[in-house]
C-alpha cells in the first residue's frame, strides 16, 4: 500500500450538480476553477455541503486576500480595495484559474488524503485517540458501536467501507459536527464540546451557480465593515497541531476559522477502502462574542445585573421554520446580526449596488440535532428561504419592521390555536387539574401550534418572496397577508371545533380556584370558538386591502 495516495487537487471526490440535474465527482481544484458551470454541491447530506463549502471558502479567501484577480501580489489592507476586490471577481463570473492553480500547487504536498507526516485533516499522533468503524464517520449513518441503527441507510460492505472520495468528504463533516461521545487519552483535559459547526447555527448565501454562492459567502470584509488578519488555513502549518483537547483564541481571519481542526483525526484503511478512523479532541475557543464567525444566527446570553451583554452562537431549531428566525437575522434592531447578511447588505448598499436590488436571494440554514448533552446525533436538517435583495437595502427598513411584526402576529395566532384547542378539550371533558390531564393538554396544545405552523408555512413564503421593495406598498402587502393570514386560522379553528365533536358542544364544567373560592367555569365549543374569534380579529383588524 503506498504511503502517499489520492491527491484531493487532481482526482474526483467533489459531488456537484450540474445544470442537467445529474451529479458529478470533481476535484478540488476543478470545483473552484469551473464553479461557474456547476449549480450546487450535491454532497450525501446538507451539513456535508456545508464543511465542503467552508473548505472551498478558505482556498478563496487565503489566494486573493494575497494577489489580486490577475495573480499580482495585492494584500488587502483597506476596505475600499477589499470590495473592489470583490467586485472584479464577481463582473469576471468566473474564478480566474491561474492565482488558484499557482496557490495550490505550491502547497500540493499538503492535500493527499494519505500521507506519512501530512495528510489532509489529519494528524498522525491520533492514532491514539477513540477508534471507530467506518459507519461511525459515514455521517448518513453517525452509528457507534454502541449504538446500532434500527435501519440503517447502508447494510453489509457499504456500511463497513468507504471510498476515498466518501472518506474526503466524511472527514470534513466529521470534524465540524462530531458528537461528545469521545474520551480524552489525557488526564484532566477541559470537554471541547461538539464540533464547531455543530455548535453555531449556520446560514448561508445561496446563489443560482457554485460560483455565485461562493462569491456570496466570500465575506472579504468582517461584518461587512473592516478587514480580516491575514489568512492562515490549517494546511499551511508547519506540523499539524497534534495536542489533544487544545485551547486557543478564537482566530482573526477566516480561513484559519473555516479550517478549524475541531477534532484530530486520522484514517485507517485496508487495501482500496477506508474502514475506520481514530479520533481526539481539537482545537476549541469560547463561543461568547466570537463574531469572527460570519456563517451563524447569535442570542443574548443570560448575565448578571450591570454586566456587557454577552453573544453567542444560536443554534437552529429544526421544529422552527427558518422564516419565524427573520427578526433575529435580518432586522437591524435584532442585537447582533450574522456577519454574512452585514457583508450582504454591503454589497446591496446604494451608492455600490454590486447586486441588483431586484435579484432575489436565497440564505439557506442546516445543523443536526443531538442528543442528551450532545452526546450522539439523533438527526440533521435544512431549510431555506428566499426574497429580493433589495430588502437588505437601509431604504427598505420600513419592509424588515413590517415583516417582522407579522412574523410575530403569526406567533399570536399560533398561541390563539393553542388555547383554543385547550379549552375544546375542557368542553369534550378532559380534566386538566389532573396531571395526566395537564400533559395530555399540553401535548394537544402544541400539535395544533404546529398545525398551524404547517398551514401558514408555504404562504408566508411565498408572500415574502413576492415583496417588491421598490414598486409594492408596505401597508397594502401587509393588509393582503393578513387577510390571507387570518382566513388560514380561522379555517382551521373551524375544523378543530367540527373534530371536537357532540360532547365538547354540549359542554363540561370544569372546577377552578382553591377549597375557599372554589367555582366551575362551563366550557363548550361555541364559546371556545367565539373567544378565538374575537382574539383573532385583535391580532388581524378587520380591515380588508
Amino acid at each position: 500500500m503506498k504511503e502517499i495516495e489520492f491527491d484531493l487537487l487532481t482526482e474526483p471526490w467533489i459531488r456537484v450538480r450540474l445544470k442537467d440535474n445529474t451529479v458529478q465527482e470533481v476535484s478540488l481544484t476543478e470545483a473552484l476553477v469551473s464553479a461557474q458551470d456547476y449549480v450546487d454541491l450535491a454532497g450525501e447530506m446538507p451539513t456535508q455541503d456545508a464543511a465542503v463549502l467552508r473548505l472551498l471558502l478558505a482556498v478563496l479567501f487565503t489566494v486573493f486576500s494575497r494577489v489580486n484577480v490577475k495573480g499580482e501580489p495585492e494584500p488587502l489592507e483597506k476596505r475600499g480595495q477589499a470590495l473592489r476586490r470583490w467586485s472584479e471577481l464577481w463582473q469576471l463570473g468566473h474564478f480566474p484559474a491561474e492565482p488558484i492553480r499557482d496557490y495550490l500547487e505550491q502547497w500540493k504536498d499538503r492535500f493527499w488524503l494519505f500521507h506519512p507526516t501530512h495528510p489532509f485533516w489529519q494528524v498522525p499522533e491520533a492514532r491514539i485517540g477513540t477508534e471507530y468503524g467506518a459507519a461511525k464517520l459515514n455521517g448518513e449513518m453517525s452509528e457507534s458501536s454502541n449504538k446500532l441503527r434500527l435501519f440503517p441507510l447502508y447494510a453489509g460492505q457499504s456500511k463497513e467501507q468507504l471510498s476515498y472520495p466518501q472518506a474526503a468528504r466524511w472527514l470534513l463533516c466529521v470534524n465540524g459536527y462530531d458528537d461528545t461521545s469521545a474520551k480524552p487519552k489525557g488526564k484532566g483535559l477541559p470537554s471541547v464540546g461538539a464540533g464547531w459547526l455543530g455548535k453555531i447555527g449556520f446560514i448561508q448565501a445561496q446563489g443560482n451557480s457554485l460560483y455565485e454562492t461562493l462569491m456570496l459567502n466570500l465575506t472579504l470584509l468582517r461584518d461587512g465593515r473592516e478587514c480580516w488578519g491575514e489568512n492562515k488555513p490549517c494546511w499551511e502549518l508547519e506540523v499539524p497541531k497534534s495536542a489533544e483537547r487544545t485551547g486557543i483564541c478564537c482566530p482573526d481571519n477566516p480561513a484559519e476559522l473555516l479550517t478549524l481542526q475541531s477534532r484530530r483525526l486520522l484514517l485507517h484503511r485496508t487495501g482500496e477502502n477506508v474502514d475506520g478512523f481514530y479520533l481526539l479532541g481539537g482545537d476549541f475557543f469560547p463561543r461568547e462574542n466570537a463574531f469572527a464567525e460570519q456563517m451563524t444566527i447569535w442570542r443574548t446570553k443570560p448575565i448578571k445585573k450591570n454586566e456587557p451583554v454577552v453573544f453567542v452562537p444560536h443554534r437552529h431549531d429544526p421544529s422552527k421554520q427558518f422564516w419565524r428566525e427573520f427578526p433575529a437575522v435580518f432586522c437591524q434592531d435584532s442585537g447582533h446580526r450574522p456577519g454574512l447578511v452585514c457583508w450582504i447588505e454591503a454589497l446591496q448598499d446604494k451608492r455600490l449596488r454590486f447586486l441588483n436590488p431586484r435579484r432575489k436571494i436565497h440564505f439557506r440554514i442546516s445543523g443536526v440535532q443531538y442528543g442528551d448533552k450532545d452526546f450522539f446525533v439523533n438527526d440533521s436538517f435544512s431549510d431555506s428561504l428566499t426574497f429580493q435583495a433589495g430588502l437588505l437595502d437601509e431604504l427598505s427598513r420600513p419592509w424588515t419592521v413590517r415583516i417582522n411584526q407579522e412574523v410575530e402576529r403569526c406567533e399570536k395566532a399560533a398561541e390563539s390555536i393553542g388555547v383554543l384547542c385547550k379549552e375544546l378539550k375542557l368542553a369534550g371533558g378532559l380534566d386538566y387539574n389532573q396531571v395526566k390531564g395537564f400533559k395530555e393538554t399540553q401535548k394537544v396544545t402544541e400539535d395544533a401550534r404546529a398545525q398551524f405552523y404547517f398551514a401558514v408555512d408555504q404562504p408566508f413564503r411565498q408572500w415574502l418572496q413576492e415583496i417588491d421593495p421598490e414598486q409594492d406598498d408596505p401597508d397594502e402587502a401587509v393588509l393582503r397577508w393578513q387577510a390571507q393570514a387570518r382566513s388560514i386560522a380561522e379555517k382551521l379553528g373551524k375544523q378543530m371545533v367540527m373534530e371536537a365533536g357532540n360532547a365538547a358542544l354540549k359542554g363540561h364544567r370544569i372546577a377552578v380556584g382553591d377549597k375557599k373560592t372554589e367555582r366551575t367555569i362551563l366550557y363548550t365549543s361555541p364559546k371556545a370558538y367565539n373567544r378565538f374569534r374575537a382574539s383573532l380579529w385583535e391580532i388581524y383588524p378587520k380591515t380588508e386591502p
